[in-house]
C-alpha cells in the first residue's frame, strides 16, 4: 500500500511540527494547573502509587495528539501512485551482406579484412537491439546465412561462423545485393536497408550491381556500400615452396564508381574503409543515419489514500470523548 507513496499537499506535513510546541504546552500546563506540596518528609502520608485516572490523564492527550497527527496527514491527501508504460517501437530491417571472397585474407585491416568487418558489425548489431537483422554472405556466388531475426545471439553466432572458403570464389556482388532484397522486399518496416561490404570488383554472378540497385529502389530498400582496402597495396599472405607463411602485395582494386552507384541509386550513400578506425566510424555514421522510432506512452493512476487516516483520527477522538464523559467524568 505505501510505495510509491506521494501526497497531493505536502506542505501541510508541516503542521507536524505543532505537535511538539502542544506537548510542550500540555506538560508547562499541566504543572501550573496541579502544583505540588513542598513537605520535610513524605513518611506520614505512605507509599502510595500514581492514581489510575492520573495516568489515564496524560494517555488521553497522547491519544489526541496522534489524532491531530492522523488528520494532518489526511489532509495533506496521501495518494498511492501507479505508473505504467507503453512503447511502440518501430524498427528497421537490416541486412548485412558480407564479402568472403579469398581477397578478405588481406591483412591492411588487423587480423584481416573479414575479421575486422566482422567485430565492427557485430558491434552494430549489439548497438540495434530493437531492428531486425539478418545477413547474407557472398563470394562466387550468394546465400542468406541469417534471415531476418531480432534474436541477436543466434545472430551473432552466425556470424562467427562466416569464414574465408564457405562459398566457391569469386565477388558475386550484384548477387549479394539480389539475395539481400529478397530478404527485405515483402518487409513492412518503416525503413529497409542493407549493408553491403566488399572489397573487391564484381567478376561473376548472373545479376549486374546497378540492376540489382534498381531491384532494390523499387522497393523502398536503401543500400549503403562499403569499400574496404587501403590504398595502393595490401600484404596478403600466402605460402612458398616449403609451406612456410609469407607474405606478398596484393594490388587493391575496388570499384567505387559501381558501389557510388549502388548507393545514389537507392538514396544511400557509399563510404571506404582504409583500416580498423575508419571502418568503426562508418558503422557509426550508419548507425546514426538510420535510427528507429520508438513512441513511449505514459500513464499515471492515483489513488487517495487518506480514508485510513480519518478514521484512525475518528476513532481516536471517539474514545476520547467516551473516556472523558465516562471514565473521567466528576460528579457534583
Amino acid at each position: 500500500m505505501w510505495n510509491n507513496l506521494d501526497f497531493a499537499n505536502p506542505g501541510l506535513l508541516y503542521l507536524l511540527l505543532l505537535i511538539p510546541l502542544l506537548i510542550t504546552i500540555y506538560v508547562l500546563r499541566f504543572k501550573h494547573v496541579y502544583p505540588t506540596m513542598q513537605m520535610s518528609s513524605s513518611s506520614f502520608t505512605g507509599d502510595k502509587k500514581v492514581g489510575f485516572r492520573s495516568v489515564l490523564i496524560h494517555v488521553l492527550f497522547a491519544v489526541e495528539m496522534i489524532a491531530v497527527a492522523c488528520m494532518i496527514v489526511a489532509l495533506a491527501r496521501p495518494q498511492h501512485s501507479e505508473s505504467d508504460k507503453i512503447m511502440n517501437v518501430e524498427g528497421i530491417d537490416i541486412v548485412m551482406a558480407v564479402d568472403v571472397s579469398g581477397s578478405m585474407y588481406a591483412e591492411d585491416f588487423q587480423p584481416n579484412r573479414l575479421e575486422a568487418a566482422k567485430k565492427v558489425a557485430m558491434q552494430f548489431i549489439a548497438d540495434r537491439p530493437t531492428d531486425r537483422i539478418g545477413l547474407v554472405v557472398f563470394a562466387g556466388e550468394s546465400f542468406t546465412q541469417c534471415p531476418l531475426t531480432t534474436d541477436h545471439n543466434v545472430l551473432n553466432d552466425l556470424f562467427k561462423d562466416i569464414k574465408i572458403g564457405m562459398i566457391e570464389d569469386g565477388t558475386a556482388i550484384g548477387s549479394g545485393i539480389a539475395t539481400s532484397v529478397s530478404r527485405l522486399k515483402d518487409s513492412d518496416a518503416i525503413s529497409k536497408v542493407i549493408i553491403l561490404l566488399t572489397d573487391g570488383v564484381n567478376n561473376t554472378g548472373s545479376v549486374d550491381p546497378v540492376s540489382a540497385a534498381e531491384i532494390a529502389k523499387t522497393f523502398g530498400i536503401r543500400v549503403y556500400t562499403i569499400g574496404v582496402g587501403t590504398n595502393g597495396t595490401a600484404p596478403y599472405p600466402a605460402q612458398d615452396f616449403f609451406g612456410n607463411k609469407v607474405y606478398k602485395q596484393m594490388e587493391v582494386t575496388i570499384d567505387e564508381d559501381m558501389m557510388r552507384k549502388v548507393a545514389s541509386i537507392t538514396g544511400a550513400k557509399y563510404y571506404r574503409a582504409t583500416d580498423n578506425k575508419s571502418l568503426a566510424n562508418i558503422y557509426e555514421e550508419i548507425d546514426k543515419l538510420e535510427k528507429s522510432r520508438i513512441e513511449v506512452y505514459e500513464f499515471e493512476k492515483k489513488q487517495e489514500e487518506f480514508f485510513p487516516f480519518v478514521l484512525i483520527a475518528l476513532l481516536l477522538i471517539c474514545a476520547d470523548f467516551i473516556v472523558r464523559k465516562c471514565v473521567l467524568r466528576v460528579f457534583p
